[in-house]
């Protein structure tokens, strides 16, 4: 990712709020990493070492920071300009809010804009379906943090998604219609690198804490495996092949609620346009 990190640290020392401690995590980096940090380190906290993680990491840095409000920041994603005094007023305004997270941008590896993250108003209901917070746009209060009990170290993606499921069960996550920041899209990144093991880390996550994988999750996955590549997250795309394999495969994946996915995959059928 030494790409793309100056990038990343730009755009958290370039916020104007005036109060934010900005610890880096490296787990052991041998590409030319250490050397940008350390053009940095009048400005940031950085540490570097081996890890049991990203989720790992970034559960240390948290244990080692001090603000009222934390969030993390993946060397190859951006906050945009005001990101942070805005998630702060939003948590002024809402005072019970566990999250705030606002709008966020899909970019290529070269920094240009290829789409739009497809935000949602979270609860628990919306988040069986999909992950609807961009991760760069959210904010986490720290007390709210401690009670849920951080990531999940035994996931290597999806913890993010599994750590929503879980705040929302405590307290409010609210939306902020503002755009924060920008996710990137590119080959070297887990999103698209380790696709496979997104679905089956989420998989794990939804029958956790749902017993229960939906239709719209099978069915992306299988639209995958069959392409090769995945779309921008959003609405799903019509695929017959992806639409038929999804039965056997939904059934199979929840072998205890068969009716409830037939009902969901016919349904699901008078949503496309073949």
């Amino acid at each position: 990712m030494c790409e793309f990190i100056e990038q990343a640290i730009d755009s958290v020392l370039s916020q104007d709020y005036p109060h934010i401690e900005y610890l880096v995590l490296d787990g052991g980096s041998t590409d030319g990493t250490l050397e940008v940090l350390e053009r940095y380190r009048d400005r940031l906290r950085y540490y570097s070492g081996p890890d049991a993680g990203t989720a790992d990491a970034i559960n240390r840095g948290v244990a080692m920071s001090r603000g009222s409000i934390v969030a993390w920041l993946n060397a190859d994603d951006i906050y945009l300009p005001g990101a942070v005094s805005c998630a702060v007023a939003a948590f002024r305004e809402h005072p019970d809010a566990g999250v705030v997270y606002g709008e966020g941008l899909w970019l290529d590896a070269s920094g240009e804009i290829i789409g739009e993250y497809p935000v949602r108003d979270a609860d628990q209901q919306t988040l069986a379906a999909e992950c609807c917070i961009c991760q760069p746009a959210s904010f986490i209060r720290r007390e709210t943090w401690e009670r849920v009990g951080g990531l999940d170290t035994t996931l290597a993606t999806s913890f993010d998604y599994e750590f929503w499921i879980r705040m929302t069960r405590f307290y409010p996550m609210v939306r902020i219609p503002v755009k924060l920041a920008g996710s990137r899209l590119h080959r070297g990144g887990k999103t698209l690198r380790q696709r496979n093991l997104v679905y089956a880390d989420a998989f794990r996550v939804l029958k956790k804490h749902y017993g229960y994988v939906p239709f719209a999750w099978v069915y992306a996955q299988l639209r995958f495996l069959l392409r090769g590549r995945e779309d921008l997250p959003g609405a799903m795309k019509p695929s017959i092949p992806a639409f038929l394999w999804s039965l056997p495969a939904g059934l199979w994946h929840n072998p205890r609620h068969a009716p409830k996915f037939f009902g969901e995959w016919l349904r699901a059928s008078r949503l496309f346009r073949w």
